[in-house]
């Protein structure tokens, strides 16, 4: 099924020099403006993408500056409580101290932490201060303000405790939109962890700076830890890949970017936080401005295709014309029958061309012509020449046996014979020397049969039978009698005994063609005169030889050319024969041939 598509898709162009040239053309004018557009768009996506990189290279290294900048204020607000006067002298309390003292020192630490609360901005959601050797939690925000005695760790300050961290920043496990900053209190002589400050932070404080970053809205810009998972995103329909994760969590590098098959990945460190500021760029972000180069590059490529194959088959068929008519031309030159063919007039070398092409075939035309005249001419007076050797050769043996007949026999009997003698040379010298009907060919051969019956009476026994309707069958003149008459001279006459001598005559329709047979139990032939006769009948068919014997008769190899001249090579006749046993003639012929000569 491929190769029948393929073939069809491409006989248009083997058979047609004009298709080859409208799609040569065609090709020629349009792949420049395809490769133009693709290379145009591939220029657009590259300098697309250098503009990105380059800018987001600048500005997440001054986001992490930012960024850092607002954390490090968030720190100075947990270094002022930690360097306060109020918190030393609490914490140089010790156990003996009276319980107005511990009290007073308390509430100067409460007082400070209100104060450090509305002075931090509104940012700050509270404030808490954490003393583990006290066991004490203080608490100050915008819903409650209290002192807390607390046994073990509060919640949200395991982990910088179990992990001996000095800072830790954890989301608020019940709103998203906030997170605890906590620093670690050491003590100077051991750097034993004796307490934290913690500091409650809305997310919303960094908005401003990561919009920033995703301008567009095409784009999404996160806070993340130090593996690149989100901590806070305030837009969250655009998530890193597992492969970016991956690579983010392997980088070394405070700041770089990472290139995945479907997103560009900008990373900066927030210096002292272990956090990262981190940017996604989606794929088909850089692709819009190659896209849109690639859409008008269409439009145009489109347009300039359609002029494109309207030149191209405008320029092809012009070019063409001339070789088409030309070869029209050619197909309307025949070789046996003048037909007068126009001429283009063309001056160029397709009108030289056209001009020789003809004078070529009226040459050639001339030659066939010519030869064919004479090799009739020829074939006529062969022909002529041996029907006239028929009469001297018929004429002596039948006027011999008439002589006798005379004498012996009825007058009746002799009238027969003479009558059967009148007709046959009536037919070689009336019947026309082409072709002549099948039905009168085998009446000539009767007429010469009821001669050879009346000689060997007593010894041929002689049977016809035709099968089918002869009417519109045709045969050359005189093309059966020599097969029957070398039946008689090489066969029979050197046979003793009984003679048997057939014809069959079979008309098929259906095939197109007639078969006769000449059979005779005669003395057959050798095998190598067989094989001689057989190459020379085979030969006659092939190149369509004309082999004339010498002799007093038309030959067989006469007749069998003769055949092959009127009615080609795929007619003709052919032998069978056995030593001792006979010999059998085959001879085809075309059913119809209208009666008229080749």
């Amino acid at each position: 099924m491929f190769n029948e598509l393929y073939r069809r898709l491409i006989d248009p162009f083997k058979r047609s020099i004009r298709n080859k040239l409208i799609l040569t053309m065609t090709l020629v004018a349009v792949l420049p403006v395809i490769v133009i557009t693709a290379v145009a768009a591939e220029n657009a996506r590259s300098s697309m993408e250098a503009e990105v990189m380059d800018t987001n290279r600048v500005n997440m290294n001054w986001a992490s500056v930012y960024l850092a900048e607002q954390f490090t204020r968030m720190n100075n607000i947990i270094y002022s409580i930690q360097i306060s006067d109020e918190l030393h002298q609490y914490l140089a309390l010790g156990q003996e101290a009276p319980a107005s003292s511990r009290f007073d020192e308390q509430k100067a630490v409460f007082n400070m932490l209100n104060s450090v609360y509305y002075s931090a901005g509104n940012y700050v959601f509270g404030v808490e201060l954490y003393l583990k050797e006290q066991d004490t939690l203080f608490t100050f925000n915008s819903m409650e303000s209290r002192i807390k005695t607390v046994a073990d760790i509060p919640q949200g300050y395991h982990k910088l405790f179990t992990e001996h961290k000095d800072f830790t920043i954890i989301n608020d496990p019940v709103d998203p939109q906030k997170f605890h900053m906590t620093r670690s209190m050491n003590r100077f002589e051991d750097q034993a962890q004796i307490g934290a400050i913690s500091l409650e932070i809305k997310w919303a404080e960094f908005n401003q700076t990561l919009e920033l970053l995703d301008s567009r809205g095409d784009y999404t810009a996160y806070i993340g830890d130090s593996s690149g998972h989100p901590v806070y995103q305030p837009n969250s329909s655009i998530q890193p890949s597992d492969e970016a994760l991956k690579q983010l969590s392997e980088t070394k590098n405070n700041a770089g970017f990472i290139r995945t098959a479907q997103e560009y990945i900008f990373y900066h460190d927030i210096e002292s936080t272990g956090l990262r500021v981190i940017k996604i760029v989606p794929d088909h972000v850089i692709n819009e401005s190659a896209l849109e180069t690639m859409k008008y590059g269409l439009v145009v490529g489109g347009v300039a295709t359609v002029v494109s194959v309207a030149l191209a088959a405008l320029v092809a068929w012009r070019t063409s014309k001339p070789i088409v008519r030309l070869a029209n031309s050619m197909k309307g030159i025949q070789l046996i029958k003048d037909r007068k063919v126009e001429r283009s007039g063309r001056v160029d070398e397709i009108g030289l061309l056209e001009k020789n092409l003809h004078g070529m075939a009226s040459r050639i035309r001339e030659h066939i012509r010519d030869n064919y005249l004479m090799n009739l001419e020829k074939q006529t007076a062969e022909l002529k020449a041996l029907q006239s050797q028929i009469h001297p050769h018929f004429l002596q043996n039948t006027l011999q046996m008439i002589g006798g007949m005379v004498y012996s026999q009825k007058p009746a009997d002799s009238y027969k014979v003479i009558r059967a003698l009148s007709e046959m040379f009536r037919y070689i010298v009336r019947a026309p020397d082409g072709l002549v009907p099948l039905q009168s060919e085998l009446d000539q051969l009767e007429h010469y049969m009821l001669i050879q019956k009346q000689r060997f009476a007593t010894r041929l026994e002689y049977k016809l039978e035709i099968t089918g309707e002869l009417r519109a069958c045709y045969i050359p003149k005189l093309s059966l009698q020599p097969i029957v008459e070398n039946a008689f001279l090489h066969g029979l006459e050197k046979k003793p005994g009984e003679w048997k001598l057939g014809i069959e005559v079979l008309c098929d329709p259906q095939q197109g063609r007639v078969t006769i047979q000449i059979c005779d139990n005669g003395m057959g032939m050798e095998p190598d005169r067989l094989v001689e006769m057989q190459s020379k009948l085979e030969r006659i068919t092939r190149y369509t030889d004309r082999v004339w014997n010498s002799g007093t008769s038309i030959g067989l190899l006469n007749a069998a050319s003769r055949m092959v001249m009127h009615f080609g090579p795929d007619y003709g006749m052919r032998m069978e024969s056995k030593l001792g046993q006979g010999t059998k003639v085959i001879v085809t012929i075309p059913c119809t041939t209208g009666g008229e000569p080749l």
